[in-house]
């Protein structure tokens, strides 16, 4: 009954440690709080169930002590974010590739019986076809979503040559509390309710119409559990909404009043939409949440975002220099 959730202070891996314990479960996180927040967990402090481990998951020693006895293993912890991954590739693949294969290594060793990585829909670039399906061409434009990819990759081999029962899930713009908030520039939602909370006007990326499968955190959480009580393994899911949703949209649904368009960006797709087939027939999974519900959640807990950075359009032309660069022509004006 004992489960183990690398990057377990971050966004969705503390979400995900609130479900096992409220589902009874222990659980054991390893975290170096590089990119997770300690107060993430700070509510389950006084839970006998949960264990926290400060450290790093390229760390063997500590790997095997974190695993030993352990059930599941829910891999989480990885660098994220486009800008810094072009910055310091070497340090996303340390995380993302060579902390894999140090945590695919551990969990051999410790016998466990399921191993559920988290993947991501930025590998597929800019698909052909929408929805996108889990057999897609996989495009990734940046390090973050190469890293990612080759970590895949090892899961995977590792299923096919030691016999790890292990599953990979794709996941596809998660929203909800406890979104990340850094120095970094990210994920929309960070940013709108930074912004909001200093009444300052909302920067949209080009005209607003593009779309996104936000999928909200507890859903993404369903999706993991559901594939750790499985019997697959070798197998890839994509994790989404079912229903793409515009910018403008979020907008709307935001009350938001002022806003600004900043320049479209090389590399990003107009849409991102899952096709969850595979994982509604397979696991019997499907996303709950409405879109305006999650929304609306994340409105009732815009006080979490009010350390977080608040970005105009000057220091996001600043932060996305080198996006610009390397992956396109034009840059920020």
């Amino acid at each position: 009954m004992t489960d183990v959730v690398t990057g377990g202070g971050g966004f969705v891996g503390s979400h995900l440690v609130d479900r096992l314990l409220a589902d009874g479960r222990s659980v054991r996180v390893i975290d170096n709080f590089s990119v997770g927040r300690a107060k993430n967990l700070e509510h389950h402090k006084d839970n006998a169930r949960l264990e926290i481990f400060a450290g790093d998951i390229c760390d063997e020693m500590l790997l095997d002590k974190v695993f030993t006895g352990a059930e599941h293993i829910y891999h989480l912890a990885a660098r994220a974010d486009i800008v810094p991954s072009i910055q310091e590739p070497r340090e996303y693949y340390r995380s993302n590739v060579d902390g894999t294969f140090a945590v695919l290594q551990a969990a051999l060793k410790a016998n466990i019986k399921r191993f559920v990585y988290v993947a991501s829909s930025s590998c597929y670039g800019i698909p052909d076809a929408y929805p996108t399906a889990e057999s897609a061409e996989m495009r990734p434009q940046y390090p973050y979503a190469l890293t990612k990819l080759l970590g895949e990759q090892l899961v995977m081999h590792w299923a096919q040559v030691y016999k790890l029962p292990a599953l990979s899930v794709r996941f596809f713009n998660i929203y909800g509390p406890r979104a990340r908030t850094s120095g970094t520039y990210g994920a929309v939602f960070g940013v709108f309710l930074a912004q909001m909370l200093a009444n300052k006007p909302l920067t949209i990326v080009g005209d607003g119409t593009q779309t996104r499968d936000f999928t909200y955190v507890s859903d993404a959480v369903d999706a993991l559990v559901t594939a750790a009580s499985s019997n697959k393994s070798g197998e890839i899911y994509n994790v989404g909404s079912g229903r793409p949703t515009s910018v403008n949209e979020l907008i709307g649904l935001l009350g938001a009043k002022e806003t600004l368009h900043i320049p479209k960006r090389p590399g990003e797709p107009d849409c991102t939409f899952a096709d969850t087939q595979k994982i509604e027939r397979d696991l019997s999974w499907k996303a709950k949440v409405p879109f305006a519900d999650g929304v609306k959640i994340m409105l009732e807990n815009i006080d979490y975002w009010r350390d977080a950075p608040v970005w105009t359009t000057e220091s996001i032309a600043e932060a996305t220099k080198d996006w610009f660069k390397y992956l396109g022509n034009t840059h920020a004006a």
